[in-house]
């Protein structure tokens, strides 16, 4: 069965818009800069790639945006939009499903009342906690909103969350669970304990004389990754269903790859043994060659292992005269569990617009990274499919394979 994508929302660093966005990250506009969210002054890396200009309000209302956390705000932002951009669905809304995958969840609502429980006591600690913490509150949010009573279900799988609820979705649509599932992932994990955390634990990039050119995936001076937040969703739906209901279809999702690496809670698997599997799983589902895929929409995170074991997993699978490779992580930051998400948007948007974007900050090559990175300007390529990968903490992989309307 075909899954057509009819919808998609996105809010993240680079803009609140599939065009804005693009635009930035065409550009290689790196949005890292100092966090204007809380002080850091205090903390070891002060800076990271913010999601700026919601309009939250516009979303929840002025009430309902002091009980959410801003995970949960982010997700609904751009969930909203996805379902505005898919039309009247015309489903029954038990048929409808919501997967929305996150990492942590309200980590910046739980890290504030951990701090009044400290301070002044377990009395005084917000009703409202548990509902804002809770991983699973972002999809429960967006099908009260819109009334959708079928499966509302949370992935978290660390970094491969958006993607992996993505992936699920399709699997949803393909063995008829749903008519429609709103799939995708939220992040919001630019707290001060968070970034003091992956700092400690050495994942973030300390350039901070200069932000902009912190995150640089694949480059030879690379020292780790930008913290970001954001989310992106898409709308997915059988393709005759689609068709008949007069919708606009952005693309095809055609294949879903998902593994573990069962080797290291934080280390990828050595020569990125569980990242082959898991590309030759998606494109197994698609049906498709490695020479069908046009472009590589990397997980690249700027890290010095990461990188260098998913280009040898891309080497392995692809050959030495692979696609082109890009990583928008230069541009974003790592949105961890929204990555996956926010990057088969901009994915599709690559497949269906026929231009990959350099990679950010790319000015010296690892020389022992022998894929087709693209650097320095955009590259035009024939529209075509897709392959996006995401990898995370705890081994777990999930490939996405996106492709224009055909």
């Amino acid at each position: 069965m075909k899954v057509a994508i009819t919808g998609v929302g996105i809010a993240c660093p680079a803009g609140l818009t599939v065009d804005e966005a693009f635009e930035q990250v065409l550009a290689a506009r790196s949005k890292a800069a100092s966090i204007e969210g809380f002080d850091a002054s205090s903390l070891p890396v002060g800076f990271a790639c913010e999601t700026r200009g919601v309009d939250f309000e516009a979303h929840v209302g002025a009430k309902e945006v002091r009980r959410i956390d801003r995970a949960g705000l982010l997700g609904v932002a751009a969930a909203d939009d996805a379902i505005a951009s898919a039309g009247e669905l015309g489903s029954d809304p038990a048929r409808v499903s919501v997967i929305a995958g996150t990492g942590v969840g309200g980590l910046a609502t739980l890290e504030h009342e951990v701090g009044v429980h400290l301070a002044r006591g377990p009395k005084r600690v917000s009703p409202f906690l548990v509902p804002m913490m809770m991983t699973n509150a972002t999809a429960g949010l967006i099908s009260m909103k819109h009334g959708f009573t079928g499966a509302s279900l949370c992935v978290s799988t660390a970094c491969a969350s958006g993607a992996n609820a993505i992936g699920e979705g399709w699997r949803m649509i393909r063995d008829g669970s749903a008519d429609v599932v709103v799939c995708g992932g939220t992040e919001a994990a630019i707290t001060p304990t968070s970034m003091a955390a992956f700092a400690r634990m050495g994942a973030l990039s300390t350039r901070s004389d200069d932000p902009s050119t912190a995150s640089r995936p694949f480059d030879s001076g690379r020292d780790g990754f930008v913290m970001g937040d954001g989310a992106g969703f898409l709308v997915l739906e059988p393709w005759d269903r689609a068709e008949a209901r007069g919708a606009t279809i952005y693309g095809e999702l055609c294949g879903y790859g998902r593994t573990c690496d069962a080797h290291h809670i934080t280390a990828p698997a050595p020569g990125g043994v569980g990242a082959i599997a898991c590309m030759e799983q998606a494109l197994a589902g698609a049906g498709l060659e490695p020479s069908d895929i046009t472009h590589i929409n990397a997980h690249g995170t700027s890290t010095p292992l990461n990188d260098a074991a998913e280009a040898e997993a891309i080497t392995k699978v692809f050959g030495s005269s692979g696609p082109p490779v890009t990583s928008t992580k230069g541009v974003t930051g790592h949105l961890v569990g929204a990555a996956g998400a926010v990057e088969a948007v901009i994915g599709l948007a690559c497949a269906t617009r026929g231009t990959v974007p350099p990679i950010a900050n790319l000015t010296d090559p690892d020389p022992a990274i022998t894929i087709d990175l693209v650097r320095g300007d955009a590259r035009s390529i024939t529209p075509g499919p897709v392959l996006s990968n995401s990898f995370g903490f705890g081994g777990h992989n999930a490939t996405l394979v996106l492709a224009p309307p055909s």
